[in-house]
């Protein structure tokens, strides 16, 4: 008889997912395996944002998950417009270039709304993304497309909720262990795993394993053999125990890689920033409103279309764009006109201030002469017209390189500049699994006993991704993987 019905590697949303769908489905015996110690604990969840791109057909669908939406933003429900399952789809489509697996993509968006629904269920509360995507238009809040819904009290929130939840549902979990290898039988059945936890090494056997133990962000060797320079010195946002392991030990029982191997979700973080996540500051590191600035390099360039599109559309791609700029930083300009949209997370910078641009730019560490013809250059070339954060208002600087909207020109003081870099927020290359989770050997057959989900499963994101979809995928994966080997 085995130790345990289901043992799950990993503690972050997708594994706990995972636990509790397995204990849901019947699984008398679940264990969840956390590297991290306890008050490390949560992955890469604990320092998210909290955000989950859900499909839904009407507004009015959100009820079942934020039911006291209306009291907390009076006239939420105006303001949010519809995300059915075509508009997430062709978003998923352009932003990774139509390379996302058509197959888990179907599965992600067709199950969002109904996997939302069961977390909340389970005791996720969930509230308007305020402090992340609204802009205040008029007494109206407006919303990104799709970006509408995140867990009560963010990231640190959603993880203390999920481990009560497990904790409720009977799933044990031991800290400071690390899963080390899977285990097989003689037929190559996944039969458990040997981990290395406070009393040494231990084989814990199991009817089925389910990996949700993240990438390899947080291991500078991996980066560099996959993603390249400048990645192995790359700040990481979240955990420092996400190093691959479980990629690793799957791959040398035959699990398939999958995905963009050369390709990561990478922000614009404080120049700053601690080397790995901060418990206390989680997310607050982001710079994501660019689109209403103007950025520029070390050479005094721009070098990125900032209003190419909305933030949460651009922005898991612009870190690494930063990053391979001179020295990995950049500054991002903006002026009074638009200070009040800046997000509440530029709150933890300290800006670079003055009451003319020429002032503003010799406090920057930068080609200064450059800087000031390249902002000169751009003021003359933004047009006039409606500035409208809401929609893609078509307010353009036409240049060589343009900004495609919300080009408003630089000229209401005070000016301010924040130096930013980019932050490593997970890896996709992955594993490949099927319908029901099950991870793939390089036979293209199942691994009997062996399930994947979260940051474990290939195909989904090559080179960006839609803000919000990494949760969301989390949770879809990690019930569904649950689900499944609890019948294994």
């Amino acid at each position: 008889m085995s130790d345990w019905d289901v043992i799950v590697v990993g503690a972050g949303n997708a594994a706990l997912a995972a636990a509790v769908s397995a204990r849901e489905q019947g699984a008398g015996r679940v264990l969840a395996l956390e590297k991290a110690p306890r008050a490390l604990r949560g992955g890469n969840t604990h320092y998210s944002g909290g955000l989950l791109r859900i499909a839904f057909d009407r507004p009015d669908d959100l009820r079942p998950l934020v039911p006291d939406a209306e009291r907390e933003v009076p006239g939420f429900y105006a303001g949010v417009e519809p995300y059915p399952h075509r508009l997430f789809m062709a978003d998923l489509l352009r932003v990774t270039d139509g390379r996302t697996d058509p197959e888990l993509a179907e599965l992600l968006i067709g199950r969002s709304h109904d996997t939302a629904c069961w977390m909340a269920r389970q005791g996720i509360e969930m509230e308007p993304a305020v402090s992340l995507s609204a802009v205040k238009v008029g007494d109206t809040y407006k919303w990104s497309p799709g970006a509408v819904i995140r867990a009560r009290h963010e990231g640190v929130g959603l993880s203390a909720m999920w481990f009560k939840i497990a904790e409720r549902q009977g799933v044990e979990v031991r800290y400071d262990t690390a899963a080390e290898r899977l285990l097989l039988d003689r037929s190559g059945r996944v039969t458990g795993v040997a981990a290395r936890g406070p009393n040494g090494l231990e084989e814990l056997s199991a009817r089925a394993v389910v990996l949700g133990c993240g990438g390899f962000e947080a291991n500078p060797e991996w980066r560099a053999r996959y993603l390249g320079r400048p990645w192995d010195h790359a700040k990481v946002r979240g955990t420092r125990y996400n190093t691959g392991d479980g990629l690793r030990m799957a791959m040398e029982v035959g699990a398939l890689p999958h995905g963009q191997w050369t390709g990561c979700h990478s922000t614009p973080i404080d120049a700053d920033a601690p080397p790995h996540g901060d418990r206390k500051l989680t997310d607050k590191t982001n710079r994501l409103s660019y689109p209403y600035g103007v950025l520029v390099n070390t050479r005094g360039q721009r070098f990125f279309d900032e209003g190419e599109d909305f933030q949460f559309y651009t922005y898991a791609k612009l870190g690494g764009i930063i990053l391979g700029e001179p020295g990995g930083v950049a500054y991002q300009i903006f002026d009074a006109k638009v200070a009040h949209l800046l997000e509440g997370r530029y709150k933890t910078g300290h800006p670079l201030v003055a009451d003319s641009l020429e002032k503003l730019v010799a406090q920057l560490t930068l080609d200064r002469d450059a800087c000031m013809t390249t902002l000169e250059a751009y003021n003359k070339a933004a047009t006039n017209g409606t500035f409208d954060p809401t929609v893609h208002d078509g307010l353009a600087a036409r240049l060589s390189l343009p900004k495609s909207n919300w080009a408003q020109r630089l000229d209401a003081p005070p000016f301010v500049a924040y130096p930013v870099t980019g932050g490593i927020t997970f890896t996709f290359g992955r594993l490949r699994v099927d319908d029901h989770a099950r991870v793939m050997s390089t036979s293209w057959a199942p691994i009997p006993g062996l399930y994947a989900c979260g940051e474990m499963v290939g195909g989904l994101f090559h080179t960006n991704y839609p803000g919000g979809t990494g949760l969301m995928s989390g949770a879809v994966f990690g019930r569904l993987a649950g689900s499944r080997a609890a019948g294994d």
